[in-house]
């Protein structure tokens, strides 16, 4: 359940395929344009699916479907890789180290 203020994201088709220009690559004409975006709820309360109102960092007022309150960046660079650590020995030697 979220309150008015919180901060949460939300979804909405802002056109969908058949509404957009002719000028765009054909696979791209196939596919809806979403958005995605975070702001502050606007509603006094609701829930993840419910048709909200939210005021982005910027003032916009957005409008559409709750999926995640508070949210958080969860990406990552991917798992270690020993390669980067030799790369990095004999980038630091022939930068700043080394005979020449």
């Amino acid at each position: 359940m979220a309150k008015k203020g919180d901060w949460v994201r939300i979804h909405a088709t802002v056109l969908k395929a058949e509404e957009r220009t002719a000028k765009l690559p054909e696979d791209t004409q196939k596919c809806d344009l979403e958005m995605w975006t975070k702001g502050f709820l606007q509603d006094e309360t609701a829930e993840i699916g419910d048709m909200v109102t939210v005021e982005t960092a910027v003032g916009r007022l957005e409008k559409g479907e709750l999926i995640e309150v508070n949210p958080y960046w969860s990406h990552s660079y991917g798992t270690f890789v020993p390669e980067l650590v030799q790369i990095d020995k004999q980038l630091r030697e022939a930068l700043f180290g080394g005979e020449e």
